[in-house]
């Protein structure tokens, strides 16, 4: 599990919801008839939040004030399981609390109540700052400019965790950068990033103009800008990544920069690489704005949206949030596996009996090493990638997945199908993972066609 420290302005977002049919007699105003509300952790605490939500380990550091938002603030962390390495209230200071008025998915007001000015304790959290960090594998600063992350504690943070070698991603605030100079990266919007750069990132050439020389100027190890319905660039000094908005349906943008910093965050703990960190940073802001207020973006959604935009090859995990989507909708899982080596018309006229008995037809297909044990170094003729691609193809087939051991057992165990189809060769014999499928269905092949029977007829031919 990553274990991820958080260090930044905590506040509460505060929810107002309800319903509008008149205007003020007193005034030109709507009058909101108040249904429900609710409160959850705002500023770096939705950060905080998505890291939840994605199963990370989390520590926080922050100021706030001594009064009761404070206090609620404090409970609300306690609630989520994230652990108050080192949160602390400081007499005199407000508490921020940002409350929305709602009206059929709008928000229609705003009230923020709050102090913003610098905090005076940055000298204490400096002084207990590196036995902190020695126990999280990554550090996110997220600055909302209400006071908590000052020159002086940014620059000790950045300093103390590089020493350390710990990765520091930044949320920045403001168009002066210099504070957050030697950060692994930053992930300011089109709008921040052209306030910092003092030009417009306008056209596609602005943007990469701007992504180097965000990393150049404040001595990045990448250069990142999120591009609303553009997705995100990158530059990590040798290439120019750019990862397109993948949102089906845009509802609210709130908390759309929280959930790319903590993903990204996440991803970089647990090992990936930038590219594949982006590539789900994007999807997790994807999730988001599809919600109305702050939201987080758990792995089943990522992964459903995942493949919503991506063809019908998956991995495991990406499987796995797909069917769950479809067991939503009550569809019926067929499930089969094979080498599909050289694909003829036996394939196909099985395949398409398989998905006759039920909504989706998932395929699981032996990996090139799998056939190889199976079948000897000789086969297959075609890679899996290759093979993967053929079965792509077919409009029977709605999902392939490649497995690396001899039987699929585990990863049928895993989808438990509501049907395992397998030929009628099977018969009388004991078939790899039937337990973990409610049904178990038997299909003829056609006569006479089979992979082995067409490489020694090429054989023969040659």
């Amino acid at each position: 599990m990553p274990k991820v420290l958080v260090i930044g302005d905590l506040m509460i977002d505060h929810y107002i919801w309800g319903s509008c049919e008149r205007i003020s007699p007193e005034a030109p105003v709507q009058v909101v008839l108040k249904q429900s509300e609710t409160k959850r952790l705002g500023g770096c605490g939705n950060v905080v939040s998505n890291l939840i939500a994605l199963g990370a380990d989390v520590g926080v550091i922050s100021v706030l004030g001594d009064d009761s938002a404070g206090r609620e603030i404090i409970a609300m962390l306690a609630s989520c399981k994230a652990k108050a390495e080192l949160v602390l209230q400081e007499r005199g200071r407000k508490s921020s609390q940002k409350s929305r008025i709602m009206v059929s998915h709008q928000q229609v007001l705003r009230v923020d109540n709050e102090s913003a000015d610098e905090i005076s304790l940055d000298d204490e959290i400096i002084a207990r700052l590196e036995g902190i960090l020695k126990r999280y594998d990554i550090v996110l600063l997220s600055d909302y400019g209400k006071g908590v992350l000052t020159n002086k504690l940014t620059n000790a943070c950045i300093k103390t965790s590089k020493a350390l070698n710990k990765a520091v991603l930044v949320d920045p605030k403001g168009k002066d950068y210099s504070k957050y100079k030697g950060a692994s990266l930053l992930t300011p919007n089109r709008k921040e990033a052209s306030g910092a750069l003092g030009y417009a990132l306008a056209s596609d050439a602005d943007i990469s103009k701007g992504v180097r020389e965000l990393k150049e100027r404040f001595e990045l190890d990448f250069g990142l800008v999120t591009l609303s319905e553009q997705g995100i660039a990158l530059w990590d000094g040798q290439n120019e990544l750019r990862d397109p908005a993948l949102a089906k349906e845009v509802y609210d943008v709130t908390g759309a920069g929280d959930s790319v910093l903590a993903t990204l965050g996440y991803c970089l703990a647990r090992g990936d690489d930038i590219k594949t960190a982006l590539k789900y940073a994007n999807l997790a802001a994807a999730v988001v704005v599809g919600k109305v207020g702050s939201a987080d973006a758990s792995w089943d959604e990522i992964h459903a949206l995942a493949g919503f935009h991506e063809g019908k090859i998956k991995s495991k995990e990406q499987l796995l949030g797909a069917i769950k989507e479809l067991r939503k909708k009550g569809k019926k899982i067929v499930f089969t596996n094979g080498c599909f080596d050289v694909l003829h018309s036996g394939h196909t006229s099985y395949l398409k009996k398989a998905r006759a008995l039920g909504d989706a037809l998932i395929v699981g297909l032996n990996s090139d090493e799998s056939v190889r044990r199976l079948k000897g170094k000789s086969r297959p003729i075609n890679d899996e990638n290759e093979r993967a691609s053929m079965l792509e193809a077919l409009e029977a087939v709605d999902f392939v997945v490649i497995f690396g051991e001899d039987t699929p057992e585990l990863l049928i165990k895993d989808i438990a199908p509501d049907v395992l189809a397998k030929g009628a060769d099977y018969a009388n014999k004991e078939v790899a993972g039937a337990k973990y499928a409610i049904k178990l269905a038997l299909i003829d092949f056609k006569e006479g066609k089979s992979t082995s029977a067409l490489l020694e007829k090429i054989k023969k031919n040659c």
